[in-house]
């Protein structure tokens, strides 16, 4: 009887210990948030998971919730808020420009999209990533993706032709990868071969055919004279945070060089910084880079820009009319992509994402070691990385924002780490000691 009194006595002490810990209930946000939140499902179409708070404001690597909590932010928007929330700079640039001319439509030219174009592609070129020459702006990522697989649509008429022969009808086919995201837009999403997301909306556009990522078996079987395109993450992000090998890589710039198909290299999220260089292809061997490169989140910090970048050989088969958009390239997306893209690009910064990125992922390969049976890997590189859990981690989410963490889940049962890339060490140890906590609770509630 008294063994069983001391037991309560400690499951009980225990339990109180945790919700001591517990610093950002989601049942004790502002009054106002049950009132927003009602009206927000009564009037908006329910297609996303939320928690029941509502964030109103952020600065740097932080926001605020409606009650004024501060969340340290590992997932910046989804890898889009790469310099942080409220910066100063983007803010004066955005403010500024909204009081010049914010939108003129394509039918005009305005001064900062050929700017904007020309720095991407000179950093590109200097810094040693792919033949870059042209640049189309769209407005997100799924855009870019579209806009790519329309060019190599076109591409896989045109190339080899020569003047009076025929269009070659038959070369349209476009391969894509297991795990791939590359948007919820038709075409992309035909290249994304999830059954989450494309069964609702079958059939899928022709032509796609997805083969398992980093497997050199399967690419010269799949990738053939009829394809036009193959498009592929250098380091998939929803996936589960994989990335492709060299030998990988290599191979399918080999055989689409092979059968004249173009290599589109999906860099949406693990591109401009994110790896700790401007590009993820640039830690690849420069024989194996793209003909294409698709752009987007972090460009503008938060406003709503991508782009489609090609080498010449592409851009020459692209002619006026053959792809449009009505926002895309506007005058208050391009200036505000320029500030970031320039602050980007800094030896300073990048130091900065591979630096804090390596205490990151070697604070997560020790908690490997001490929970083998629930953790089993750490993956990616930069501020881009994957812990592999061996059971669903939604129930890490929670945990971690109830105790001021925002992390996101990605792929099959990996924590996704994407925090904006002005990180500092001071704010890395906090993330790691909150996460170990949060990881010792989840340890323990699954046993």
């Amino acid at each position: 009887m008294r063994t069983y009194s001391t037991t309560t006595q400690l499951l009980t002490r225990t339990k109180t210990m945790t919700e001591q810990k517990v610093t950002h209930a989601d049942s004790e946000t502002a009054p106002i948030t049950t009132q927003l939140l009602a009206k927000q499902a009564k009037y908006t179409i329910n297609t996303y998971v939320r928690p029941p708070i509502i964030l109103s404001h952020g600065k740097g690597c932080h926001v605020y919730d409606l009650a004024n909590r501060d969340y340290l932010d590992f997932s910046a928007g989804i890898a889009v808020n790469a310099l942080g929330h409220s910066d100063p700079e983007v803010a004066r640039v955005v403010h500024d420009q909204a009081l010049k001319l914010v939108h003129l439509s394509n039918l005009y030219n305005n001064e900062y999209a050929g700017e904007l174009a020309e720095l991407l592609v000179e950093s590109t070129r200097s810094g040693g990533g792919f033949e870059a020459s042209k640049i189309f702006f769209t407005n997100s990522g799924t855009e870019a993706n579209e806009g790519a697989l329309k060019f190599a649509r076109k591409w896989g008429k045109y190339v080899g032709k020569k003047n009076n022969e025929e269009l070659n009808m038959n070369k349209y086919g476009v391969v894509s990868f297991s795990n791939a995201f590359h948007g919820r837009s038709f075409g992309s999403l035909s290249a994304t071969p999830s059954p989450k997301y494309q069964s609702p909306f079958t059939p899928m556009v022709p032509g796609f055919v997805t083969i398992p990522y980093n497997d050199i078996s399967k690419i010269n079987e799949h990738v053939n004279e009829g394809t036009c395109a193959v498009i592929v993450e250098p380091l998939q992000g929803e996936g589960g945070v994989w990335e492709a090998t060299v030998p990988f890589i290599e191979a399918l710039r080999k055989r689409c060089d092979e059968v004249e198909a173009l290599l589109i290299f999906d860099e949406i999220q693990c591109g401009l910084g994110r790896t700790g260089k401007l590009w993820a292809h640039q830690n690849y061997p420069k024989s194996c880079h793209p003909d294409i490169l698709t752009l987007a989140k972090p460009l503008a910090n938060g406003i709503p820009i991508g782009a489609i970048m090609t080498t010449q050989r592409v851009a020459d088969i692209i002619t006026i009319g053959d792809h449009g958009t009505t926002f895309g390239g506007n005058p208050l997306a391009c200036r505000a992509a320029l500030s970031v893209v320039s602050r980007i690009n800094t030896p300073e910064l990048l130091t900065n994402v591979n630096n804090v990125g390596s205490y990151l992922k070697s604070s997560f390969e020790k908690l490997v070691t001490k929970y083998p049976s629930l953790i089993t890997t750490v993956r990616g590189r930069g501020l881009i990385l994957g812990i592999q859990f061996t059971k669903d981690p939604s129930k890490m989410v929670q945990l971690a924002r109830e105790r001021g963490l925002l992390i996101i889940t990605a792929g099959n049962n990996t924590v996704r780490i994407i925090p904006p890339l002005i990180l500092t060490k001071g704010e890395a140890e906090k993330g790691v000691t909150i996460l170990e906590e949060c990881v010792k609770i989840f340890n323990e509630e699954s046993n």
